[in-house]
C-alpha cells in the first residue's frame, strides 16, 4: 500500500475502525505467519484483507485429509502437497496491495530479521522458545496462537516498552459550554441538554468560547468531574469573562505498556494472574488449569511424538499425570483435572469455527503491533467450549477415529454420527455480507447441509460493491455488480463442492411472507441471522417463535460483536427492540438552532432529498397519475401546499432551460441559505436579545449565528456551488461541467436579488410552536391549495413525455456529487453557527449511516455463532451448555455469559412461556373447516378456558356479549366477513389473540395459531 494513498473506496468501512494514521503505519508492516492450518489460514486472511505491506505464509507440511475440516482453500485434490504453497494463490487474490509470499523451509534467526511482527501457529513450545526470545531481544512482535479441538490459547509480546496511541478506538467525547467560572480552578457547566460523558483523569480541549478566549485550542487539561453537568479545570482566575458558547473535547491519551517475553510470562502467569485475560467469567478456574494443559500436551507430544488419541483413556490419564507433575513444579494446587482430561479427549480435532474465532482475536492484535491503535492482550488467552461435547457421554474412540475424508478434524471430536446429522440438517441463512460470509465458510468446512436431505437457503437482496471486498472474503472485484447471495454460494461450493445450497434474492419481511410460509420454515432446522438492522432482526426473531426454530444471531459495530442463541422452550427470544433506536432531532433544532455537526448533516441530507429526490418524485407522479393532486390534497394543508406547490415551480419558473440556469439557481440558493435565512433569523433574535427571564436568548444549545459572504476564492463556497449546480442539472437531464473557470464564468452574470429581512416573519422555538403556527395558517393554506389545483390544472407541457430523474442518494460513489453537496452544504451550515466542520470521511459516517466495520471481529462473532451450532445440532437441553456472547476486539474485553431462561406468562393459573401457543388445525381432512362454535368448544375441552374474545390484528371477531350470530361461520368467512378483505391465498397459519373468562385481565396470553390446510 502506498504510505500516502489510501483506497478509501475499499477501506471505507476499515477506516472508521483503524484510522488513517494507523492505516498508513499498516500500509509499512511486513508480517510473518507459520503454520498453514485452519488456524493459520484465518490469521493470515484477516490480516491481508486489513491491508499491510506483505504477508509470508510458512509451512513444511503437507495437505492431510483432517487439515480439510477447517483449511478452506485446501481441495482433496491436494493431499500430499506444501499446504504454504497451495495457500498463497487464493491468499494473494485477496487484496491487491498487499504481497503474499509462501515460505516452506524451517524458520531460523536470519529470516525472522525482516519482519515487524512473527505469528506461530501450530507450533512446539520448543520452536515458541526459542522464537520468543529471539522477537524479544530484536524488537520484533510476536504472538503465538494455538487451537486444540475445541481449546485455544493466544499469547502477545510487544516488547518492555509499546505505545498504545489509542486505547480503545471510542469517538472522544465532547460536551456544550454553558457558563465557566473565574476561579482556582475553574468550573466548567455544561448545557442541560444532556449530560457529559467525561470521567476523571481525561484530558480536554476547548473551542468556540467567547469572552475566555484564551482556552480555545489550548494544550490538554485534566479534569475533575464534579457532577453529571459539570468539571474543573485549571486555575482560570486570570482568563477574561466567559461570554456564551464553546465545546469542551476530550484528548486520547497514549499509555506505554511493559511485557514480559514468552519465557518468562509462561511461569510467571501462576504468580501474576493479571497476565490471563479472562474470557468467560463462568470458567475462571479453568484458565490457568488450560495453561497448564497445554504445556503437558506439548510434554506429551514430545515424548510420545504424537498428539494424544481421540477418546483414548489411556492417553487422557497420562496428560492428566503430566499435569500433575507439572502443577507441582509449577507449585499449582488448583488443577482442574477434568478439563485436561476433555483437552486430551479432542486435543486431535480441528474446528473452523475456532479457529475462526481465535484466527480473529489474533488477527487484530496482529494489527495493533504495528498500528499502535487499541490496547493488545496483556498476555495470556485461554478460551474452551468443551460445553459443545454432548451433553450425555456417548462417545468412543472408533466413532471418533479418522475416516481418510474431508472431515476427520471434526470427527475426532464430535465422532462420525454426528457428521452425519450434520449433514442432514436444513437451514435458512438470512443475510450474505460480511457475517454471512464467514458463516457460509464454516457452513461448508464443519460439513452442514452438505450431505443426502440436507440444505441451506441463503438469502440477500443487496449486489457486491467494492466496498464490501474488504472484508465479505468470499467476493473479488470481478464480481462487484452481482447479486451477493449467488456469489457467496457459488465460492462456498468451491470449497466443499458437497453443499447443498441455493441462493435467494429476497428480503425476509412481511412482503415476502408467500415465500417464507409456514411450510417453508416447517422444514427447516433452524435459522441463521445475519442481518445489519434492528427491524430485520425483530422480525426474523418473530417468525422463528410463531414456528418454533433456533436462532443464530451476530453482530458487528466495529471492533465490538455481540452474538445471540435462541433456542425454543429453553431461552428467551431476540424480542422486540427496547432501545428506541437513535434519537430524533427535533425538527427546530434542525431548522433554525443547530448546535452539533451530526444537526448540519442531517440539515444537508434533508437538503438532499427534498431538492434532488422528493420534488423530482412528485413531478414524475403528477406527470403520471391524474388522482396525484386530489390524493395529496388528503395529507393535510400544510403538507399539500408544500408539495403541490413545488411541483407547480419544479415546471414552470424553476425549470432551468440549460447549465448556465442551473449555475444560477445554485448560486441564489447558497445566499439563501447561508446568508438570507441566517440575517432573517437574527433579525427575530438579534444576538444581545434577552429571554423574559433576563437570560440571553442565544446560550447554551442556542448557538448565535452570523450569516457568510459569497466568496469565489472559498473551495467550500464553489464545491457547493459546483455540486448543487451539476445535482440540480442532473434531475432535468441537463448536462454539467466539473471546471471551476467555466463556473467562474457563469457566476459573474448571475444577479442575486437584494434581500431585507421581514418583521412580520415568526420563527417557532419549539417543535410544539412549529405544530400550533401551521395549525394558525389553516385559512391561508386553504386559499393558497385552491390557488394551485387551479394553475396545476391549467399548466400545459410542451413535451407531454418530460420526466425528472430523482437522485437516490449513493454515497460510496465519489462522482455522483451527492456527497459533495452533502459536506459543503454541511460545512457551511456548520461556519454559520461556529460548530467544528467535519471532513468528508467523518461526514461519510454521519450522513450515510454507515456501520463501521473489520474483518476480524466478522470472523471471530461467526466462528462464536457456529460454536453454538454444534450446541444446537446435538440438542442440548441444558440452558448452561448454551453461550451469548459480547466482545471488543479494541479493549481487549470479553463477556461469555448463560442466554436468560424463556419468559413465563401466567393464563388461570397455569404457566406458559413466549414459545408456547393453542396450535389448532382448521381443516382435517374430509372435513368442513373449523366454525368459531368449535373453535371455542375446542379451547373449552383441551385447555378448560372460557374464550371471550378473539382479536385478528385490530379487527375483533368475537365478543360473547353480542357475536352470537357469527357462531357457525367458519374462521377464514368470519375474518372475511369482519375485516371485508380476503386472506392472502400464501397464508397458511393465522394468529389469532384470545381472551379468556378465566383470566380477563391478563395482558398477555399465548395466541392461537390456527392453521388453514
Amino acid at each position: 500500500m502506498a504510505l500516502t494513498d489510501i483506497d478509501e473506496s475499499l477501506y471505507s468501512r476499515q477506516l472508521y475502525v483503524i484510522d488513517h494514521d494507523s492505516m498508513r503505519r499498516m500500509g509499512k508492516a511486513d508480517v510473518l505467519i507459520a503454520g498453514m492450518r485452519g488456524l493459520g489460514v484465518e490469521i493470515a486472511k484477516n490480516v491481508i484483507l486489513a491491508g499491510v505491506r506483505s504477508v509470508t505464509i510458512q509451512d513444511e507440511g503437507v495437505v492431510e485429509w483432517r487439515d480439510l475440516s477447517s483449511q478452506f482453500y485446501l481441495k482433496e485434490s491436494y493431499l500430499g502437497q506444501k499446504r504454504a504453497l497451495c495457500s498463497e494463490k487464493p491468499l494473494s487474490s485477496l487484496n491487491v496491495y498487499v504481497r503474499v509470499t509462501a515460505h516452506t523451509n524451517k524458520l531460523n534467526e536470519d529470516f525472522l530479521q525482516q519482519f515487524q511482527v512473527v505469528v506461530l501457529t501450530d507450533s512446539t513450545l520448543d520452536e515458541q522458545l526459542r522464537l520468543g526470545k529471539f522477537c524479544n531481544s530484536n524488537n520484533i512482535k510476536f504472538i503465538v496462537a494455538d487451537t486444540r479441538g475445541l481449546c485455544g490459547q493466544l499469547f502477545c509480546d510487544f516488547g518492555d516498552s509499546f505505545e498504545v496511541r489509542d486505547t480503545d478506538g471510542d469517538t472522544p467525547v465532547s460536551a456544550m459550554i454553558s457558563h465557566i467560572s473565574k476561579e482556582n480552578p475553574g468550573i466548567v457547566t455544561c448545557t442541560e441538554e444532556e449530560s457529559h460523558q467525561f470521567t476523571d483523569g481525561m484530558f480536554v480541549t476547548f473551542s468556540g468560547i467567547q469572552g475566555m478566549a484564551k482556552l480555545n485550542g489550548c494544550e490538554p487539561i485534566e479534569i475533575k468531574v464534579r457532577d453529571k453537568y459539570s468539571f474543573s479545570i485549571c486555575d482560570t482566575s486570570g482568563f477574561s469573562e466567559y461570554e456564551r458558547s464553546g465545546v469542551a473535547t476530550e484528548v486520547k491519551q497514549s499509555k506505554i505498556l511493559n511485557f514480559k517475553p514468552f519465557h518468562v510470562a509462561l511461569d510467571e502467569v501462576f504468580r501474576d494472574h493479571e497476565l490471563l485475560e479472562m474470557m468467560d467469567y463462568g470458567k475462571t478456574k479453568r484458565h490457568l488449569s488450560l495453561h497448564l494443559a497445554f504445556l503437558a500436551l506439548h510434554k506429551f507430544s514430545e515424548e510420545n511424538s504424537r498428539t494424544p488419541s481421540p477418546r483414548s483413556q489411556a492417553d487422557a490419564e497420562l496428560l492428566v499425570n503430566i499435569a500433575k507433575d507439572l502443577s507441582v513444579t509449577k507449585r499449582f494446587s488448583d488443577l482442574d483435572e477434568d478439563v485436561v482430561r476433555k483437552l486430551s479427549m479432542v486435543a486431535m480435532g480441528d474446528l473452523a469455527p475456532l479457529n475462526a474465532l481465535i484466527g480473529g482475536l489474533a488477527a487484530q492484535e496482529v494489527l495493533k503491533a504495528f498500528s499502535g491503535k487499541f490496547t493488545p492482550l496483556r498476555q495470556w488467552l485461554y478460551f474452551d467450549a468443551l460445553e459443545c461435547l454432548p451433553e450425555v457421554e456417548s462417545l468412543t474412540e472408533e466413532a471418533c477415529a479418522p475416516k481418510d475424508c474431508r472431515y476427520d478434524g471434526q470427527i475426532a471430536v464430535f465422532g462420525s454420527a454426528f457428521q452425519d446429522k450434520l449433514k442432514k440438517q436444513k437451514y435458512f441463512l438470512v443475510g450474505a455480507g460480511a457475517i454471512g460470509c464467514e458463516l457460509l465458510k464454516n457452513f461448508a468446512m464443519i460439513g452442514l447441509g452438505a450431505g443426502e436431505g440436507g440444505s441451506i437457503i441463503v438469502t440477500d437482496m443487496d449486489s457486491i460493491e467494492r466496498s464490501n471486498l474488504n472484508r465479505q472474503f468470499l467476493f473479488g472485484s470481478h464480481d462487484i455488480g452481482r447479486m451477493k447471495s449467488e456469489m457467496a454460494a457459488e465460492s462456498v461450493k468451491k470449497m466443499n463442492p458437497y453443499m447443498n445450497i441455493t441462493a435467494h434474492q429476497n428480503r425476509v419481511a412481511p412482503e415476502t411472507e408467500q415465500v417464507y410460509t409456514y411450510s417453508f420454515y416447517s422444514q427447516l432446522d433452524g435459522v441463521a441471522a445475519a442481518l445489519d438492522n434492528v427491524d430485520a432482526r425483530v422480525y426474523l426473531d418473530k417468525c422463528c417463535v410463531r414456528n418454533r426454530k433456533p436462532m443464530l444471531e451476530g453482530g458487528t459495530l466495529g471492533s465490538k460483536g455481540h452474538t445471540l442463541v435462541v433456542v425454543p422452550h429453553l431461552t428467551e427470544s431476540y424480542g422486540p427492540s427496547t432501545s428506541g433506536g437513535q434519537k430524533a432531532i427535533p425538527l427546530c433544532t434542525l431548522k433554525n438552532f443547530p448546535h452539533r455537526i451530526e444537526h448540519t448533516l442531517q440539515w444537508a441530507r434533508d437538503q438532499f432529498e427534498g431538492l434532488f429526490k422528493h420534488k423530482a418524485e412528485n413531478v414524475n407522479q403528477y406527470l403520471s397519475d391524474q388522482a396525484f393532486v386530489e390524493r395529496t390534497v388528503t395529507r393535510g394543508d400544510v403538507e399539500a401546499v408544500e408539495v403541490l406547490e413545488g411541483v407547480y415551480r419544479s415546471l414552470t419558473q424553476g425549470r432551468p432551460q440549460n447549465w448556465t440556469d442551473c449555475v444560477s439557481w445554485a448560486r441564489r440558493r447558497w445566499e439563501t441559505l447561508y446568508n438570507n435565512d441566517i440575517r432573517q433569523l437574527l433579525h427575530c433574535f438579534p444576538p444581545g436579545q434577552l429571554t423574559s427571564s433576563g437570560l440571553p436568548f442565544w446560550m447554551g444549545a442556542k448557538r448565535c449565528p452570523h450569516p457568510l459572504t459569497f466568496d469565489t476564492n472559498n473551495a467550500t463556497h464553489m464545491d457547493f456551488i459546483v455540486a448543487a449546480a451539476n445535482l440540480y442539472g442532473q434531475i432535468y437531464g441537463i448536462e454539467g461541467s466539473r471546471n471551476p473557470a467555466d463556473v467562474q464564468r457563469i457566476l459573474q452574470g448571475v444577479n442575486v436579488p437584494e434581500f431585507i429581512p421581514k418583521t412580520s416573519v415568526k420563527i417557532a422555538l419549539t417543535d410544539e410552536e412549529l405544530k400550533e403556527d401551521h395549525e394558525a395558517r389553516n385559512d391561508e393554506d386553504k386559499v393558497k391549495l385552491e390557488g394551485l389545483r387551479d394553475r396545476l390544472s391549467k399548466l400545459q407541457l410542451s413535451d407531454p413525455n418530460f420526466r425528472m430523474n430523482p437522485q437516490e442518494f449513493e454515497k460510496d460513489d465519489d462522482y455522483n456529487f451527492h456527497m459533495d453537496y452533502i459536506v459543503a452544504a454541511s460545512n457551511l451550515r456548520a461556519e454559520n453557527y461556529d460548530i467544528p466542520t467535519a471532513d468528508r470521511h467523518k461526514s461519510k459516517l454521519i450522513a450515510g449511516c454507515i456501520i463501521p466495520a473489520i474483518a476480524t471481529t466478522t470472523a471471530a462473532i461467526a466462528g462464536q455463532m457456529c460454536l453454538e451450532l454444534y450446541k444446537l445440532v446435538q440438542g442440548h437441553q441444558q440452558i448452561t451448555s448454551y453461550r451469548n456472547a459480547y466482545i471488543n476486539l479494541a479493549s481487549p474485553y470479553f463477556v461469555l455469559s448463560q442466554p436468560c431462561p424463556a419468559p413465563k406468562l401466567t393464563v388461570a393459573g397455569k404457566q406458559y412461556s413466549i414459545w408456547e401457543d393453542f396450535l389448532l388445525q382448521g381443516r382435517h381432512k374430509g372435513r368442513e373447516e373449523m366454525t368459531l362454535e368449535e373453535l371455542l368448544k375446542h379451547i373449552k375441552d383441551k385447555y378448560n378456558l372460557t374464550i371471550t374474545g378473539l382479536y385478528y390484528g385490530p379487527a375483533v371477531l368475537y365478543s360473547d356479549s353480542n357475536h352470537e350470530a357469527r357462531m357457525n361461520l367458519s374462521i377464514s368467512d368470519l375474518i372475511r366477513s369482519v375485516t371485508k378483505s380476503e386472506i392472502p391465498v400464501h397464508e397458511e397459519m393465522l394468529e389469532i389473540i384470545p381472551s379468556f373468562a378465566e383470566d380477563e385481565d391478563c395482558l398477555n396470553v399465548p395466541p392461537i395459531r390456527y392453521l388453514l390446510r
